[in-house]
């Protein structure tokens, strides 16, 4: 009580009674109730009861147990408040985990642990990791190489000089931000692409009119170019890496594929979706002005912590290219800028606050969701009980590509690429000769390589739809719009590619 009347003195003698009483009960509780979105939130709440109570051999899914069918229920409830956005996407996150803890793990309550055998239930421990993962670390080196690049000015510095030779046309810098963040993705964590892209959109942002669809156009573009560009060499992205796994297993296809070989025929593919991605965004957000001037404003500064940050955003930049040969991977290496900024005094507790934490949370959620299903042993008994064995390959390929690109809108395109190359793989090998009326084994596993990078539907599809999001700028169904249009793209000239190329 004592500290709450000291600082409630020290706002009345530093801003006066008026301003105290604008700014200090400012965070209030809002009235605002929305009757649709409460429609949206009873739909998902009796979807939820109802599945959560139906019995188990509805489902069609062979060894199905109680604490599946109720992550079925979950995921359910999931999908149609991501969907409605009925409230926030990270707190929809939020919910889904408190749900996992108290129905599905070890630590829920008695009523819902009952019995049950311990084995059936999923381990606290890595559910509550999920905000932990490896993965919310690169998000968080991202934001922070993006915090001190901003403050230092180096942001302004890298604008300049990478946007310079698309010159001033709205639609070629546009081009632009598209080429450098897929380039960037070849080589680099997606999700520290696009944080680190995210910091050149401030200055050109100033150039731009607030109320056109130009800002919508470039904000799309990191997660388009971030997305696509980890298509083109076998480190962009790790659902590649998954399928090479595989595909080089000496035990499995044996085919040997090589980084050069990857990008001879990869390549072509992403600087082709790329360039269509750049098309469907001038047309679905075209620019009101027509030229950015991009005198960008702002000036580096001029001190020893400038220096640090140029040369830690440098060695980051470098150890990331070179994992492979240094052995520490892109998570680990984001730890970097975080401790060397944080030593340093380049990031300060208050800079912390400009963290976008709901993105962190939201993205924590789509983890969780994916260790339930794979945990839990329910996606694999899914995959099983489809009788794959009697199907034709082409209908195997359809149904795996759809399969792939839908779950990745709703979970890490990792979790699902690790889930269903294993199954495939094994399926593939069982066909025989049959399969190579399609391609082969190389163009079922890599297919589902390229239908996890197209899948780009939703704020939690992937790290870099998120950081877009987080801006404000973009909404939900724009993100829905351009990624339909591209998973159709991706998965049809995906297809065509490794298919001439078999």
């Amino acid at each position: 009580m004592v500290s709450f009347l000291n600082r409630r003195l020290f706002f009345l003698n530093k801003y006066g009674k008026s301003h105290l009483r604008a700014d200090w009960f400012k965070n209030h509780l809002s009235p605002h109730f929305s009757f649709r979105l409460m429609l949206y939130f009873l739909l998902a709440i009796a979807a939820t009861v109802i599945v959560w109570n139906l019995p188990l051999d509805c489902f069609g899914i062979e060894g199905l147990n109680i604490v599946q069918r109720r992550i079925i229920a979950i995921f359910v409830f999931a999908i149609i408040m991501w969907v409605t956005e009925c409230i926030p996407s990270w707190a929809t996150s939020v919910v889904l985990i408190a749900l996992l803890l108290f129905a599905t793990s070890d630590s829920a309550l008695n009523f819902y642990t009952s019995g049950l055998e311990k084995s059936e239930m999923l381990s606290h421990k890595v559910l509550m990791a999920t905000f932990a993962d490896p993965i919310i670390i690169l998000f968080l080196g991202g934001f922070v190489l993006a915090i001190a690049a901003t403050k230092s000015g180096l942001d302004v510095v890298l604008a300049r000089c990478l946007l310079k030779p698309f010159g001033t046309r709205s639609e070629v810098v546009l081009l632009g931000f598209i080429l450098i963040t897929g380039v960037f993705s070849m080589f680099i964590s997606n999700t520290a692409t696009a944080a680190m892209m995210l910091t050149f959109l401030t200055p050109v942002f100033k150039a731009l009119p607030p109320d056109g669809k130009g800002r919508i156009a470039l904000t799309l573009a990191i997660p388009l170019g971030a997305n696509i560009g980890g298509i083109g060499t076998p480190i962009g992205t790790p659902p590649n890496m998954i399928a090479l796994k595989y595909l080089n297993d000496p035990d499995g296809a044996n085919m040997n594929i090589g980084f050069g070989e990857w990008m001879m025929f990869m390549l072509p593919l992403t600087l082709v979706l790329l360039l269509l991605g750049w098309w469907l965004l001038l047309k679905m957000f075209p620019f009101k002005q027509k030229r950015i001037d991009l005198n960008i404003e702002g000036e580096v500064e001029h001190n020893w912590r400038t220096v640090v940050v140029a040369v830690t955003f440098i060695v980051t930049l470098l150890l990331w290219l070179t994992d492979k040969h240094t052995g520490v991977n892109a998570n680990t290496v984001a730890m970097l800028p975080i401790a060397v900024f944080a030593a340093t005094g380049v990031i300060t507790s208050k800079d912390l606050q400009r963290i976008n934490w709901s993105v962190i949370w939201m993205v924590a959620g789509g983890f969780a969701l994916g260790v339930g299903l794979n945990e839990s042993g329910l996606a694999e008994n899914a995959i099983h009980s489809i009788p794959f064995g009697t199907w034709s390959p082409v209908v195997i390929l359809v149904v795996a590509l759809l399969l792939c690109y839908t779950l990745s809108n709703f979970i890490s395109n990792t979790a699902t690429a690790a889930l269903l190359v294993p199954i495939l793989a094994v399926v593939c090998k069982g066909m025989g000769d049959s399969i190579n009326s399609i391609g082969g084994v190389k163009t079922v596993l890599i297919g589902i390589a390229i239908a996890a990078s197209v899948s780009m539907c939703l704020p939690i599809s992937t790290p870099p739809n998120a950081i877009a999001h987080s801006t404000g700028l973009v909404e939900q169904r724009d993100m829905v719009k351009l990624g339909i249009c591209i998973g159709i793209l991706g998965l049809v000239l995906g297809w065509l590619t490794l298919f001439l190329v078999r």
